[in-house]
């Protein structure tokens, strides 16, 4: 096979090919974004006839009747020879609508369809990732339902410190979900189209249309944002929107990032101590050389997407802040390689966070055998009261612990066991306490922790998850909404 015909010899984007999923990459298509320019030259020749000028219904509907079967062919044509893109696909559209060509485009700069188009996309990519968001969500929350009860060491530090639950740090990872939803849907419910403004913001091009008219110009624009579901367009623009709306996109997402490395963080560390791991199939494969393994692949995958997605918005920021004057064309290029692979990665995210948390393994036996061999010692402070209360001398009884505590860990730490309790029995100064094991329940040591995960999802989780119950149905769960 020749390399020209062969797809292996040409560079292919790990993001559509391997991670992203078919949804995102169709938002993202360049068939989208042409289909979506010509819903813009349809509402724009809408609104012109609305408020006057000569086009006809017959031109409409032509241009209506060649909304998807695009002609990529003649466009890629055209702009070889115009360098172009924009014009030549002003071209094409003109080629299949003859009775409209005259008027597509009428009083339009190329911003009119890209940056509008953009806009138009970036919601409905944004609505995409919220509704993966209350997925993963949804799917937490019955996880931290679940296990809102089950003990767990707590860690600072990743050392050993008083004890959670499973459920209660589930939340944790709630919680920053919980604000990335809040985040993008402000974002999203601020977006503003760019409008109609002509070639550097003063809508010249209409004020010579509608003979000076301003009430008609205000009046397209409405029908324009109307027409595309969006209540304002921005009240002032140069060639483009504002950049900085790229900026906020992208640290909304930025933030969904931060959310998933934190939590894959947390999961490749609890399957080091085989408490929690993510699913692992049957057939799976963990290493090539060690047969045995079961690395946590998915996580691993969750923290190396995560880490080049939190790197972009400073891209967004450098090109908002060097937008020279009314426009410069150093964005484009950048613009249309970063936004794309932006949402990409989001969703490549999400699609693997979604895969995790549906299939979270806990193993409860273990759990409690690393609680077990750490809670003779949280257990000391209970202990050294109780014999205080008894008249013991409390300097003299916490300089006793600290030294049985101390040669309880080197011995475990040499291969013995935790032998804390034994030690502190045997000790003479300890001998008003008859039953160690009253103060070896690992209930008493979790606080309020269950009531704060019922608490928290009853507020805070479960009216989200009911305003999008559409968009999960098929989720399997059992939190109440």
């Amino acid at each position: 096979m020749s390399v020209e015909n062969d797809k292996y010899a040409t560079y292919s984007n790990p993001l559509v090919s391997r991670y992203a999923s078919k949804e995102m990459s169709k938002i993202f298509s360049e068939r989208v974004r042409i289909e979506c320019f010509r819903r813009l030259w349809i509402a724009l020749a809408e609104a012109e006839k609305a408020n006057g000028l000569n086009i006809s219904d017959e031109q409409i509907e032509e241009l209506k009747e060649h909304i998807e079967d695009i002609n990529f062919d003649v466009a890629l044509e055209r702009e070889k020879l115009v360098r172009h893109d924009v014009m030549a696909h002003v071209y094409a559209y003109g080629k299949q609508c003859p009775k409209a060509e005259p008027i597509i485009h009428l009083g339009a700069t190329s911003c009119f369809v890209t940056d509008n188009a953009d806009i138009i996309i970036y919601r409905n990519a944004i609505d995409t990732i919220i509704n993966k968001i209350v997925g993963v969500m949804y799917r937490l929350s019955d996880f931290a339902s679940k296990y809102k009860s089950l003990p767990t060491l707590g860690f600072t530090h990743y050392q050993v410190a008083q004890p959670v639950t499973v459920g209660k740090r589930a939340t944790l990872w709630l919680q920053e979900l919980e604000m990335d939803y809040n985040q993008l849907t402000f974002v999203r419910d601020n977006l503003m189209l760019r409008g109609a403004k002509g070639t550097t913001g003063t809508q010249a091009s209409f004020v010579a249309l509608f003979d000076g008219n301003e009430s008609k110009i205000n009046a397209l624009e409405k029908y324009i944002a109307s027409y595309f579901g969006f209540e304002k367009v921005f009240p002032v623009t140069g060639q483009t929107y504002t950049r900085k709306v790229d900026y906020s996109i992208l640290s909304a997402l930025s933030g969904v990032a931060q959310s998933a490395y934190k939590f894959s963080i947390d999961l490749r560390l609890l399957q080091n101590l085989k408490e929690i791991e993510e699913p692992f199939e049957k057939g799976q494969i963990g290493s090539s050389a060690m047969a045995y393994k079961r690395n946590p692949m998915r996580s691993e995958r969750i923290s190396s997407l995560s880490r080049y997605l939190i790197s972009l918005p400073v891209n967004a920021a450098m090109t908002a802040s060097t937008q020279g004057f009314e426009r410069t064309l150093d964005d484009s290029a950048n613009r249309r390689i970063v936004m794309g692979q932006a949402f990409l990665t989001a969703d490549a995210i999400l699609e693997l966070f979604l895969n995790i948390t549906d299939g979270l393994v806990v193993y409860e036996k273990i759990i409690k055998k690393h609680l077990d061999d750490e809670l003779p010692f949280m257990a000391t402070e209970n202990i050294l009261m109780e014999c205080v209360k008894s008249g013991g001398n409390r300097q003299e009884l916490h300089e006793k612990i600290r030294i049985h505590s101390m040669c309880a860990e080197t011995q475990f730490r040499n291969g013995g066991s935790k032998d804390l309790i034994e030690r502190m029995k045997g000790d003479p100064a300890f001998s008003q306490i008859k039953d160690f094991t009253i103060f070896l329940d690992a209930s008493k040591f979790i606080g309020r922790a269950p009531a704060q995960v019922t608490e928290y999802l009853k507020e805070h989780i479960a009216p989200i998850i009911k305003k999008h119950r559409l968009s999960i149905d098929g989720l399997t769960g059992n939190i109440e909404v």
